[in-house]
């Protein structure tokens, strides 16, 4: 499964995509690879969710979504109390929690996000390259529209992360394809289901170093995650194409939820500080403990992009923003 660029780099790029070195200013290149970690029960295996989102419930269950390998089928969820091992998938319908029979689309069900308000869960999800909302009474789904439709947006628009601020108002951070995957917000309605367009406006795109490795024509810029802390809002967003080694997660910092937003020098989480390829695309959280997590996917294996893993490493806040707390990085295991 090729998402979001599949159409613009040719085969030929694609193929230097997954073993083109590093030329940012970030030595990875000669980052030696751990063992990668063994699962406690040989019958586990690692869980193959790609744009991983992990959604805590208020009675502490964690909830895990993404893109499947097979994306034109729907999102299943995976179950845990405890983040160690996963069950699943769970969804109610046959381990799907949302499918194109009861929702908006056909294909590309990519980065999905459930949120909660009331006693209603909100599912922010991809399909046909454009951005749709379902509802369900549980986070197993199953997720539905009355009216199978997406947010209208002027073009194509895919990730979408929605941040309940402070304030009481609501937004949608989201990617447009227009000239390159760009990072775009707009304040949401009332009701959720759309966005006054007249708020829209872009708060990156690719143009430090580290963001387009491969100097592509079509930069990327994708998968943002926000957060509101004291007087600061922190953007982790995820950079490159995602078939390239160099995928990576920066972050930027802003005073208000449109910026304008200040960028890290260098990529936060990457090949270099886990040891394995194409490290993004995911979600920021708090565990049990109180203590903000990454989880994100990389590559298969050095060879080989998909189907991608899923994986968590803890984050520490510093003066600077956030970094990889050392020892923290695991894969997710399913029963």
């Amino acid at each position: 499964m090729y998402k979001k660029a599949n159409l613009r780099l040719s085969m030929t790029l694609m193929a230097v995509l997954t073993v083109l070195p590093s030329c940012s200013s970030n030595d990875t290149g000669s980052a030696v690879a751990p063992v990668p970690e063994k699962p406690s029960v040989p019958q586990q295996e690692v869980l193959t969710e790609a744009d991983p989102t992990i959604f805590v419930d208020t009675d502490g269950t964690y909830y895990l979504y993404g893109t499947r390998s097979n994306s034109d089928t729907g999102f299943y969820v995976y179950r845990s109390a405890d983040m160690k091992t996963w069950q699943g998938p769970v969804g109610n319908t046959n381990g799907f929690c949302l499918t194109g029979a009861t929702s908006y689309g056909t294909t590309g069900f990519w980065a999905p996000q459930v949120v909660k308000r009331g006693d209603t869960y909100y599912m922010f999800y991809t399909a046909n390259e454009q951005i749709a909302v379902a509802i369900a009474t549980s986070p197993k789904g199953p997720f539905t529209q009355q009216e199978k439709k997406c947010i209208a947006t002027p073009g194509k628009a895919i990730d979408p992360f929605v941040l309940f601020d402070t304030d009481g108002k609501v937004y949608l951070y989201h990617v447009r394809l227009q000239d390159g995957n760009r990072i775009f917000v707009a304040e949401m309605t009332d009701d959720l289901m759309g966005i006054k367009e007249e708020t829209a406006q872009e708060c990156i795109h690719a143009s430090e170093q580290w963001e387009n490795t491969a100097q592509a024509s079509w930069g990327v810029t994708e998968g943002p995650t926000v957060l509101h802390l004291g007087d600061t809002y922190y953007m982790f967003y995820s950079a490159n194409d995602f078939r390239n080694i160099d995928y990576a997660v920066g972050v930027a910092t802003a005073s208000s939820p449109f910026g304008p937003w200040t960028k890290s020098s260098q990529s936060v989480i990457n090949r270099a500080n886990i040891g394995y390829y194409g490290t993004g695309h995911g979600d920021i959280f708090k565990d049990a403990q109180g203590q903000w997590n990454y989880v994100f996917h990389t590559h298969n294996s050095f060879t080989e992009v998909s189907p991608r893993k899923t994986a968590v490493v803890g984050l520490s806040q510093t003066s600077q923003g956030f970094a990889v707390t050392n020892g923290t990085f695991h894969y997710l295991y399913k029963e």
